[in-house]
Formats: structure tokens, sequence, C-alpha cells
């Protein structure tokens, strides 16, 4: 298989059927992720949440939630608003198996209001990610979810941040992140890692893909 070969099956046979979902994010979202964006844009690195198709094609590439256990933990890094986060809990992730990390204060305060049972962390999540003994303690790690804008940093830092959650899950778990761009965030070679990539999701504003690596 091509590096660059979708995944398979299909992302329409992948996407879950949502069970009821909390309230949807508000067109104050919307503004409120836009206005932070043009205080800190590369640290945003996109100008409006994710789209929930997005987020359920992200989140119908975790492994089965009906497997995990009173350890199993997924990270999820620059969860923004939400709308991916919300998308993890219907694909059936326990709410208190997450743990989120955000650089925005503000964020910070939305996702605690919205996930009461998750974990919060404020923080850098390319510093968190690199060193995740603190957070996970004696829990595994199942999977990483990624929002953030990895193009924005140096190779170096953006490899680490695949790098080291891969070392520390189970062979074939995956870092799932998505990007706007034709390059890869990371090349595979560069962390001994295999890469499969989503088709676009044209209903994103801007279209992405989804990009998963796992320890190769």
């Amino acid at each position: 298989m091509s590096l660059l070969e979708p995944l398979s099956p299909s992302v329409a046979q992948l996407v879950p059927k949502t069970k009821t979902p909390r309230p949807r994010m508000t067109i104050g979202d919307e503004a409120r992720f836009f206005s932070t964006w043009l205080r800190s844009p590369l640290t945003m690195g996109a100008v409006s949440p994710s789209s929930r198709l997005l987020g359920q094609t992200m989140a119908a590439y975790l492994p089965d939630p009906e497997e995990f256990d009173d350890r199993s933990v997924v990270l999820e890094l620059g969860p923004g608003t939400g709308v991916v986060t919300q998308c993890l809990i219907e694909r059936g992730v326990p709410e208190s198996a997450l743990v989120l990390v955000e650089f925005s204060e503000e964020f910070c305060g939305l996702l605690r209001a919205r996930f009461p049972n998750a974990t919060i962390v404020q923080g850098d999540a390319y510093a968190i990610a690199a060193d995740l003994g603190s957070i996970l303690g004696q829990r595994r790690l199942e999977a990483v979810v990624s929002g953030l804008p990895l193009l924005t940093k140096p190779d170096a830092m953006r490899e680490e941040v695949v790098r080291h959650p891969l070392s520390v899950m189970e062979e074939g778990a995956p870092f799932i992140q998505f990007s706007y761009s034709l390059k890869l965030p990371v090349r595979p070679e560069a962390i001994d890692a295999q890469v499969e990539t989503s088709p676009w999701v044209k209903r994103n504003l801007p279209p992405a893909r989804v990009i998963v690596y796992r320890a190769g």
C-alpha cells in the first residue's frame, strides 16, 4: 500500500452512527474562535472550529472504545471549542477517559463547562506531548487526536510531538491528525512510522484530510 493511499474501509463506512448528542456548538463559538485566532493566528492555525464531519472522520479511526478499561486514556491536543471532543464521546469514548490539552484559557473554561468529567489541562500541547509521564501516570494511552497546526512549527518540534506518544502506545495505536495541506506535517521516515490518509473532507472550512500515524 502506498503511504498516501486512502484508509480502507472507506470513511463513509467508518464514520459511526451517532448517539444522542449534547447541544451542538453555537454561532457564538465561531465568533469566539475567530477572535482568538486574530489574537494568535500561529497558535490557532485555523479561523473556525472543525466541522462535525471532520470530527467524526477523526473519531472513526480510534480503537474500539468498547475494549477500553479503567486505565484507558484518549489524549486530545488542541481541542478548541470541543467539536472533535464531542465526536469522540459519540464514538463511545467515556468522557472520563479524555484528557484535553488546550493553550487558550478561555477555551479551557468552555471545555470544563461542556465536558465536566474530562481532564482539562491548560498548557503548551507541544511540550506536554513530548513528556506525557505526569499526565498518564499508570494509565494507558489508547490514541492521540490532534488539531495542532503542526506546519507552523520547526520539523524537530512537530516530529517529537508525534514520535513520543507513538513510543508509549501499543503497536498499531494511532496518532490522528488533521491537516489542510497537501504536504504531510511529519514525514513518516523521520519518526519510523507508517502513515495513512483519508480522502479530503470538503465540507470543512478549509477542506481538510485526516492523517494517521502508527509506530512502524
